[in-house]
């Protein structure tokens, strides 16, 4: 959080020195409040929990004087809340942390086409939905992580070659429940087929350093303790580590390693934070403008420099310290089959063991 509060300043003068994306400029408005009773609002349904989200909604309502508010729970409950309300739903726009679960919506009627150029201009194809009912904000690469003092570079090469004797009893990843472990499998099927997926994940189960528990943070902490030597965790969390307000998390990550896996083969594996605008939403217009304003050059930079997530603008270029790993070759694969094979990879871990 220590740039959050510069970040948001930069913001704040971006918008304010240059007209919106997504509305007209207005000049002889630009002394008056933003706030007035005719903008409305726009109610989010989202799944992500970090503070410089809040931020950038209440700069949004600023800039534009429309409320957003806010419900936060996991993604799977506001999903089936969204259902269970049904015509009678507040919701306008669904967030999660997953593909997967932006497919779910699709697939279970939750979400509608929501058509704008802006998002079209803002957001590369591969990264949203292609009947326009989810677009990626955010991405996120699943990496290996690894003890310095233990693991060279040179020893990693593939996911694949996890599952090889040299790394038994030094892996450590969490729970098959996890999504973004769900997801990862879900690549594999799209890339390879379920034979070798499956392949994949029995021998690294057979390699586990412990069975699997814990977040991400757990995983690179349980490095720091030896009881591994390396991790699959998604990007940000190390870059939150590096940047923690707790100086025993900052000890953890400094003495950690970032490889991007597959880069000779299919490409390390990356999944997006997103949203829809839900079916027969009463905010349609301003849910748009919501995601216009999150997919923008400013909120984009926010996202990076802040959460140390990869923008999905590309006009956006990456933090700082995102940059300092190294840039890296992305799967090609549609995003949407990580949703279509999630039932798969759940047979699969019961399968293999993966608990």
């Amino acid at each position: 959080m220590k740039k959050l509060f510069s970040l948001i300043a930069i913001l704040a003068l971006f918008l304010a020195a240059c007209s919106s994306n997504n509305e007209p400029a207005e000049t002889e408005s630009s002394t008056e409040p933003a706030a007035t009773e005719e903008s409305g609002e726009v109610n989010l349904y989202t799944s992500r929990h970090y503070d410089v989200d809040d931020e950038l909604y209440a700069q949004f309502t600023e800039e534009t004087g429309i409320k957003v508010n806010v419900i936060k729970g996991e993604a799977d409950e506001l999903l089936e809340r969204i259902k269970r309300e049904g015509e009678a739903t507040e919701a306008d726009l669904l967030y999660t942390a997953d593909v997967g679960r932006l497919f779910r919506a699709k697939e279970e009627g939750v979400l509608e086409v929501a058509e704008s150029d802006v998002l079209n201009e803002q957001i590369p194809e591969k990264y949203r939905d292609g009947d326009n009912q989810w677009f990626g904000l955010t991405k996120r690469a699943r990496v290996l992580v690894y003890n310095q003092d233990t693991v060279q570079p040179e020893d990693l090469s593939t996911y694949e070659a996890l599952t090889e004797d040299e790394w038994n009893g030094r892996v450590l990843i969490r729970s098959s429940e996890n999504v973004y472990n769900q997801s990862l499998l879900a690549s594999f099927i799209a890339i390879d087929g379920e034979e070798k997926a499956t392949e994949w994940a029995e021998g690294l189960v057979n390699n586990f350093a412990r069975d699997p528990e814990g977040g991400d943070r757990d995983q690179a902490k349980a490095i720091a303790a030896g009881i591994g030597d390396v991790a699959i965790m998604n990007t940000y969390y190390l870059g939150q580590m590096l940047n923690s307000e707790d100086p025993e998390e900052v000890k953890v990550a400094e003495n950690l390693g970032v490889f991007f896996p597959n880069q000779e083969t299919t490409g390390t594996h990356v999944n997006i934070s997103g949203a829809g605008v839900v079916k027969g939403s009463k905010n349609k217009e301003n849910a748009i403008k919501l995601l216009e304003f999150l997919s923008a050059d400013a909120a984009q930079e926010v996202f990076a420099e802040t959460n140390y997530e990869y923008p999905v603008n590309e006009g956006v270029p990456a933090s700082e310290l995102l940059q300092s790993w190294g840039d890296f070759k992305e799967q090609d694969i549609p995003l949407s089959e990580l949703g279509t094979n999630n039932a798969k990879t759940i047979m699969i871990f019961n399968q293999v063991g993966w608990k």
